[in-house]
Order: structure tokens, then sequence, then C-alpha cells
């Protein structure tokens, strides 16, 4: 069957030339609105339990919600008995607002009323679908009609919420489908809502915007935004709310840009769980906050226990390149990548501003550790081997060892076909250079200098060889000429003093040749000396074992 794309009408569009939205920037964060525990649960195959919604629940006011959408108490028993057991068992904070949904309809607002009753602060949210298609296809009303069904609710709400005067109620009215309605018209019915509510008599009202299915760009949904603002009466004693879906990838942009438009307020769920694709994610919103600067007023410290808590009650798992949170998000495989992190992990200071190559947050300040920043695979590079093995065991090497040993590894990894550990760099850096061939360990070794020329005696697993040069390697390296009759020579030596992460104190590293032939060697000891005298051994043992391999 062909793909046929003309069955589908073009994306959405309203045109606003006076937008004033693009220029602005986001300064602070919005007043949230978790509603996991209502639009979340309801796109679960298998429904919270009463449990696990209060397990939620705690999270939710544990890093920092305020608002907190609990459910639909009159359409769901389970949803009416947590609503009964927060409010009796008194488990909501003074500080913290319930919010419930409920229908334009009367016998549900009363049963919502009766699911409330007793709570100290609470928020009744109503709604009814507003755009053409509900309109024609689904309530067959006409304009009118659909303002009536809106105004009829808001005149319930104020009465069965003045029957109840020692709550502290907040009203909150949805033009469902608001990003698929008519702008003039979203306008029409909240006017009609707000002029039974009248906030502008102290009713805290909030007006909320769903993106209910995401229909067009985010710039489109902003500048209906901007115009509902605009156009609404009393703007400055109503909250503003979106609740953005994400049917085109767009969710958290479209929210975004939606606050810059005029938006107070965002309603969300942590990690997108929602109907369709989800709902707008608050992990994404409030980081993407937090990585400019901007507090967004909750803790994502905790972000594995967050993470965890969330799969454990959704049964649905977090993708591993989920913005943030996933397992991978902070990882890098990719060489280059691997070589900008060290390089820049080097210089960052402690209290400085954060700027770092390819991670644009401290992977620190979600709870992620740094061993999990760069993992070693076939696409790594010297300067990801290099890292892991200074963060794992305090052993920094030269340049061109680096390059030695990622080409090692790399082949370890393409055999392998996947990880490379930590552990397992080390033990091909031990096997390829650290350990000494045998017949070839340093037993000790006596040192006289006169003037530029060094004297050296060393003992060699029970043989003495001696000799002189420059320096006590240089003096080595005749002795052991002088020892197998062959010439040697020092291409490269670089030696350094090692943390307190392992039990010697020094570390040298050296590439001997001998004829065509190169061997490259690495020794720890207690002093520079010894592990240069070592390096050279292991590096002459080697060449002379391959010498007489090949012969």
């Amino acid at each position: 069957m062909a793909f046929d794309h003309t069955k589908y009408s073009p994306a959405m569009h309203f045109d606003k030339p006076d937008r004033q939205w693009p220029s602005r920037r986001l300064e602070k964060a919005p007043l949230w609105c978790a509603v996991d525990l209502r639009d979340g649960n309801q796109a679960l195959i298998n429904p919270m339990s009463v449990e696990q919604k209060r397990r939620f629940f705690q999270l939710l006011v544990e890093i920092g919600y305020k608002e907190i959408e609990i459910g639909f108490p009159s359409a769901s028993q389970i949803d009416f008995d947590f609503c009964r057991a927060l409010i009796e068992e008194d488990l909501v904070p003074d500080d913290v607002r319930i919010q419930v949904l409920v229908q334009a309809r009367e016998d549900l607002i009363s049963r919502t009323f009766e699911a409330l009753q007793g709570a100290k602060r609470a928020i009744v949210h109503i709604y009814n679908a507003t755009s053409p298609t509900f309109r024609q296809k689904v309530f067959r009303v006409d304009r009118d009609g659909c303002r009536d069904i809106a105004a009829r609710a808001a005149q319930w709400v104020k009465d069965y919420a003045a029957k109840q005067p020692s709550t502290d109620w907040t009203f909150q009215y949805s033009p469902e489908t608001f990003s698929a309605t008519e702008v003039d018209f979203a306008i029409d019915v909240v006017n009609a809502v707000n002029a039974v509510w009248q906030p502008e008599s102290g009713q805290r009202v909030i007006i909320n915007l769903p993106a209910t299915v995401e229909v067009t760009t985010p710039n489109v949904f902003a500048d209906q935004v901007e115009a509902f603002c605009e156009g609404i009466d009393n703007r400055e004693h109503v909250i503003v709310s979106l609740h953005t879906h994400n049917d085109r990838g767009c969710g958290v942009a479209a929210a975004e840009l939606g606050q810059m438009a005029g938006a107070d307020r965002v309603e969300g769920t942590l990690l997108g769980n929602g109907e369709r694709t989800g709902n707008m994610d608050l992990v994404t919103a409030g980081m993407n906050l937090y990585s400019h600067g901007i507090d967004p007023g909750i803790d994502f410290s905790r972000m594995p226990e967050i993470v965890e808590l969330v799969e454990d009650i959704t049964d649905i798992k977090t993708h591993p390149r989920h913005a943030y949170a996933g397992d991978l998000v902070f990882s890098a495989f990719s060489g280059s990548h691997q070589d900008a992190i060290k390089k820049c992990f080097a210089i960052q200071k402690e209290g400085e501003q954060w700027d770092v190559a390819y991670l644009p947050i401290d992977p620190a300040d979600v709870g992620r550790r740094y061993e999990e920043v760069v993992r070693i695979n076939s696409q790594s590079g010297k300067g990801g081997v290099a890292h892991v093995l200074e963060r794992d065991y305090g052993v920094e090497l030269p340049r061109w060892l680096q390059q030695e040993l990622a080409v090692v590894v790399q082949q370890q990894a393409e055999s392998a076909g996947g990880e490379v550990t930590g552990e397992q760099i080390h033990q091909c850096f031990e096997a390829s250079y650290l350990n000494p061939p045998q017949g070839w360990s340093l037993d000790g070794y006596d040192v006289n200098r006169q003037g530029d020329t060094v004297s050296l005696s060393a003992d060699v697993d029970g043989q003495n060889v001696q000799g002189q040069g420059e320096g006590a390697v240089g003096a080595l390296v005749a002795a052991l000429e002088g020892h197998t009759g062959r010439s040697f020579s020092v291409e490269a030596f670089d030696e350094s003093t090692l943390g307190q992460s392992t039990e010697a104190n020094a570390m040298a590293c050296v590439r001997v040749s001998s004829g065509e032939q190169q061997q490259i060697a690495v020794a720890m000891a207690k002093d520079t000396t010894s592990a240069a005298l070592q390096a050279v051994l292991s590096a002459v043992g080697r060449l002379t074992g391959a010498e007489s391999a090949a012969a």
C-alpha cells in the first residue's frame, strides 16, 4: 500500500504578525503542576494502586512540587479512595495543593467535592473540549452550546465550593483541545467561565491551555498562547497554565515557547509518561532551566532514585538516551569526545562556572558518577583509554604511550565486540608493558658518580652487570650491551610520580630499540631511578626475547 500523505490536512497555522515572544527569554521557573497521578496514570496498562500512588505522591512532595494532580475521583474508586486517604491521614503538607480533574457534568462535580471534603487546599479542575471537531462531531453543539457547557459547569463548581468554606479553593478550567480551537472562541469561552468565578474579586483561578493533541509546531502554539493572554479579560488576575503533549515530539519546546508567550504555569509528568507519545516531561523542562543557571525549584539531585521509582510504579523503562535521566546521556564512547572531556576535566576547577565539552551539566549534580562519563569500546581513542586508567588507577601515561595502549585496547574491544571495563584496560596495560619478562627483574643496584660519568652495578635475577654512561639509564644500557653483545637505544623516556592510589611512588615509561625492532616497557617502584632501570631492563628483555623468537 502506498504511503498516502494527501489524506492529511496541512499543519494548523495561526498568524500573529505582532508577536513579542521571540525576543524574550526564560528567566525564572514557572509554577509547576505534576500530573503523574492522573494523566500519567490514565496512560498505564496497569493503573496505579492506592499504595503506589501514595509512594509517588511522597516523592513528588519531597523533590519540591507544590501542586499535584492526584486523580479523577469521580471516575475511579481508587482515585476517590486515594483522595480520601490523603485528607483523612493528613498526608498533604500545608504548602501543597492537591488537584483533581472532573468533566463539566454536575453529578461528577458533586462526587468530586465529596472526595475533597475536609481538604485544606485544593484545586478543582474542570474541562470541556472546544475545538471544531469536538463541537461538530462529538458533542454536536454550536459555539453557544459549547460556551454554555463551560459556564454552567463553572457555576456548579462555585456553588459546591461555597458549601465547604473551610477549604482554600482554587478553580481551574481547561478549554480541552485548545491548540486546535479558534483562539477567539477560546477567549470567548474562558471569559464566560471567569464571569462566573470572578478572579478579579479574589478567587484564585487557573486557566489551563492544553495541547491535548500536539497538532502544529511550537512557534504556532506560542502565537496562540500570546494572543490568548492578550485577549482575555482580567489577565492580571488569572494564572495561565500550559498542558502540552508530545505527539510531534515537541512537548517541552511548546511549553518553553508558551512561557515566553506569557504563560505562568506548566503541567507535566516525570520522564514524560502520558497518553500516546506522552506528556510534557517535567525532568527535561526543569533541567533545561537548571543547565542555564535558573533554579527550577525542584530537586533533581536524586535522579537515579527518581528514575527507579517511576520505572517501578509505571513499569515503563527509561530510554538510555533520555535527556538528563538516561543511563547513557553522560557517557562518551567516541574517541574525540573522550579526549575533549579529559582535557576539560583537567583544567575545570571546583567553584568555577561549569564549562566541559560535551557535558551541558555536571553529571554529579544529578547523582551520576564521573566513572560513567568515559566508557571504552572499539570507537574510543587514546584520550578515553588514558582517562580511565588515570581515573581508576592513578596512572598518567605520556602521550606517545597513550597512543600505543589505545591500539592494544581497541584490538581487544573489536575482538570482544563490546565495552571494555577499566579493569580490563588495566590488565591490558600490565600484560603489555608493566610485567617484566622472566629473568629480567632488578634485584638491586649501586651507583657511583664521578663528574658527568655514572658507574653502575646492577643485579638482574642473580646476575651482575656493570657499565658506565651519562646517567644511570645510560650506564645500564652500556652494561646490557656488554652483557648481551647487542646495541640498544632509548628512543623515548618519561618518568613521573604517582598518587596515593598505588603502593609505588614513581613510574617510568621507555621505548627501546635494537636494530629494526622496538619494545615499550613501564615500571613502577619506590623511587624514580629504580623505576627507570627496571623499565629499561623489561624493554631489553622483551627485545632479546623477540629476537630469539624471530631467530
